[in-house]
């Protein structure tokens, strides 16, 4: 018979209900209840992602915040709704879930680690590194004996003092990088410095952690830890030997991979897990050296990250946030006493941390501003904070309000890093360069020209090089540089790419031949060697919101003549253009606005068709239609340039107005900037331009009276099976004036939205050009300024 001291336990939730008719309450069953959770949790963090935007601060801020006011610091404090929504019951099932969606991005945490960039680290950012992990260290060693005196009293010394040490010392890796990408910091010599020092922190940490868990076990034999600490050097030996040469087996299958690849690989994630588990030094662990030991080159590091971040990073990993909230209660921080600790805590851990570093750099001799701001990047923390704070409460050696000060010194520590590293050391601005050869038209045509030619997915590359192609000309050497515009996004994979910027230059420019050489890169290198065109492949990774700032940043660094831009649609097989990315359209509107250079926006139709076109092959017909204006000049420059290429000819179509008593019916749509001046420069320029190509055989120039917009463009109709148009964006006089009324993307100009209307039934690229100002005024600037309203419409029917 049971005493009356028994308690009788809930019985366990049961997965699924039968539903509110049947009577049964959702909220009373774990997958309803955990769908709820994960819904509450997303919607919160993405909303305070979205209000901490403007203050420019990593999601992990808004993750943490969002999970201390589900938790009982705040939403928590009502008993009613901690009851329904997170119940005591619920709580086995939320931390399963939310450890394996931690386990998961672990491994990813790992992919980001490259042992070989580890190896490659200078004898500075070494440096750098132990002095960041060194005092803050011994700092947290002292600290941890103020807490024992006063709230942490009766707990194990050891690996107490462990426990605050690594808490101190730890850099987040992945949220010190997205901050430097956000500040476009990422390339600078700060940036490469910090993103060094970070990798062999996280490193460090991950190992002191590993120490600080062996030692926080719960037997009661010294030698336990000294077993646990053996048996995981044995496994992490063991996995070095054994797992590379799979993992590279594998890696070497080349694309697409294999889904059993992937299946067996998420399995050895799990399995190492257990063993690490097993061990006692928890499951983490094991995913996070399996993640270190895959290759990072190849499709095979790409492929995994695909598969596992959306789900994991997305739903699984906020519930872990929510797991560390509920355990967090700033309520328990009352006092002059915890005030004060949590005071001590924060000055000790930015006192170890920055001066450490500080004394270092300057040792070092790095400049003091530089030295200052690598301080503070490298106090930044995140999850990996977390993690350590949340297995030090589990192991029974950090209590309630220790665990708090702490989950508050690390966001604290991560929320003032941006603003103090934007006042000390500025991010990148518009590049401001002084050079002289900024468009395609000059007066001595056997100088050099310089492209900076973007893209944003591989498919248009066959089409670049048939244009690079087309652009070599005869008397001078071309240089391209191809940039591939990739967006910086919350995603892991972005954070692996922003990780390589470490060996490359602004913005991650290939400037060794001993790189390993990537899908971009060898597309480029058979055009290269066959061709008399230098190519620099690289890559821009940033926010689209500031992807314009790296465009024109690397445009002034390079000293281009002028900037190709991907159109925002593309072609689709019944002919007609689709959007694919709205944003681009933002990018290449403000790359218009500031560019240092020359801007042209490329409609890709399939120029040259699908694969290169030899330099003996090829058999273009370009096509420019002149109406007046310096963008109609830079266009002809460009098509002339085209034209010193053997296998191409050139069309100028020079559009006059005919009769005088149909003038008057043009000129009520003239704009005022267009005047007697434009229309003199416009007969100057057309003149030399007769008299600079008489001799070529290749160019037919031809003049076409129209008396208005509509037989303009029925001239403009006859030339539609030519290979590529080339226009210029805001052509001037009373013509372009006239067709001015149907602007879908006013970034294109007139002629250039009729070129790509329905109403022209052709497949032809066309090439829109802007003309270098040092600042646009009139019709070219507030074109730019248009709303989207056209073109939603035209996508809508």
């Amino acid at each position: 018979m049971a005493s009356n001291g028994t308690v009788k336990c809930a019985p366990p939730m049961k997965a699924t209900s039968n539903g509110v008719f049947q009577g049964d309450d959702p909220l009373h069953f774990a997958l309803p209840l955990l769908i709820l959770q994960i819904c509450l949790v997303v919607v919160l963090t993405r909303l305070l992602a979205y209000l901490l935007r403007p203050l420019r601060q990593p999601r992990v801020i808004a993750e943490i915040i969002g999970g201390i006011l589900l938790g009982p610091s705040a939403l928590g404090r009502n008993k009613n709704y901690l009851k329904a929504v997170f119940p005591a019951r619920s709580l086995t099932v939320l931390d399963t879930v939310a450890s394996l969606g931690l386990l998961f991005f672990l491994f990813l945490v790992g992919l980001e680690i490259d042992p070989a960039s580890l190896r490659r680290t200078g004898k500075t950012a070494l440096s750098i590194a132990l002095a960041g992990i060194t005092l803050p260290f011994a700092l947290g060693i002292g600290t941890s004996f103020v807490f024992r005196a006063t709230i942490s009293t009766g707990v194990d010394q050891a690996p107490f003092l462990v426990f605050m040490g690594v808490a101190l010392s730890i850099t987040a890796f992945p949220v010190l990088a997205r901050i430097l990408a956000e500040l476009k910091l990422l390339t600078t010599d700060v940036g490469r410095m910090a993103m060094s020092a970070a990798a062999v922190n996280d490193v460090a940490a991950w190992v002191l952690l590993a120490l600080a868990i062996a030692l926080s076990g719960t037997g009661h034999s010294p030698l336990v830890a000294v077993w646990v600490f053996l048996c995981g050097s044995a496994f992490i030996i063991l996995c070095i030997i054994v797992g590379p040469p799979i993992f590279k087996w594998m890696s070497r299958k080349g694309e697409p991979v294999d889904e059993i690849y992937i299946c067996a690989t998420l399995a050895a994630v799990l399995a190492a897990g257990f063993v690490t588990d097993t061990i006692g030094i928890h499951a983490l662990f094991g995913a996070f050296v399996v993640g270190v030991l895959i290759p990072k080159q190849g499709a095979f590091s790409g492929a995994l990250v695909e598969k596992v971040e959306d789900l994991v990073s997305g739903l699984f990993l906020p519930l872990y946030f929510v797991s560390s909230g509920l355990k967090t209660n700033v309520a328990t921080i009352q006092g002059a006493q915890s005030w004060g600790l949590l005071a001590l805590v924060i000055v000790t851990a930015c006192l170890g941390k920055i001066v450490g570093t500080v004394l270092v750099s300057l040792l070092c001799k790095i400049p003091f501003r530089e030295a200052v701001t690598l301080g503070f990047l490298m106090n930044t923390k995140g999850l990996v904070e977390l993690i350590v704070l949340n297995i030090g409460k589990d192991r029974g050696v950090l209590n309630d309000q220790t665990f708090a000060i702490m989950v508050l010194m690390a966001l604290f520590t991560t929320f003032i890093t941006t603003p103090i590293v934007v006042t000390i050391y500025e991010p990148a601005r518009m590049g401001i360069s002084d050079y002289k050869l900024r468009t395609i038209q000059r007066n001595r045509s056997n100088t050099q020209h310089r492209l900076l030619i973007c893209f944003n997915n591989t498919r248009n590359i066959p089409s670049l090089i048939n244009l690079m192609e087309a652009s070599r000309g005869t008397g001078n050497i071309l240089r391209v540089y191809a940039m591939h515009l990739m967006e910086l996004s919350e995603r892991s994979s972005a954070i692996l790419m922003a990780h390589k910027a470490r060996k490359n230059g602004m913005p991650f420019w290939n400037k060794k031949r001993d790189f390993e050489p990537n899908q971009i890169v060898i597309a480029f290198q058979p055009f290269q060697h066959l061709s008399q065109v230098s190519v620099r492949p690289t890559t821009a990774i940033s926010s689209m919101s500031t992807m314009h700032v790296d465009i024109c940043n690397s445009a002034a660094k390079k000293k281009v003549a002028m900037i190709i831009l991907p159109f925002h649609k593309h072609q689709r097989v019944d002919g007609r253009l689709e959007t694919i990315r709205a944003d681009l359209r933002h990018v290449n509107r403000r790359v218009l606005e500031h560019a240092p250079c020359s801007v042209a926006i490329f409609i890709d139709r399939g120029l040259g068709g699908t694969s290169h076109v030899a330099a003996s092959n090829v058999d273009y017909t370009v096509t420019t239609f002149l109406f007046g204006g310096p963008d109609d000049h830079e266009a002809l420059s460009y098509a002339a340039l085209m034209a010193e290429h053997p296998g191409i000819n050139l069309n100028v179509v020079h559009f006059v107005v005919g009769p005088v008593e149909a003038r008057d019916a043009i000129r009520l749509n003239v704009d005022d900037q267009n005047g007697p001046e434009s229309g003199l420069n416009d007969q100057v320029f057309l003149a030399e331009f007769k008299e600079k190509v008489s001799r070529n055989g290749s160019i037919r120039i031809e003049e076409i009276l129209v008396r208005n917009a509509g037989e303009t463009v029925d001239a403009m109709r006859t030339y539609d099976r030519c290979n590529l148009f080339i226009v210029g964006r805001t052509p001037e006089g009373e013509l372009a004036a006239a067709l001015n009324n149907k602007n879908e993307c006013p970034e294109l100009g007139p002629v250039g939205n009729r070129l790509i209307s329905s109403e022209f039934s052709t497949l032809t690229s066309v090439l829109v050009v802007q003309k270098y100002r040092s600042q646009l005024i009139g019709e070219s600037l507030n074109s730019l300024k248009i709303e989207d309203t056209a073109e939603q419409e035209s996508d809508s029917q």
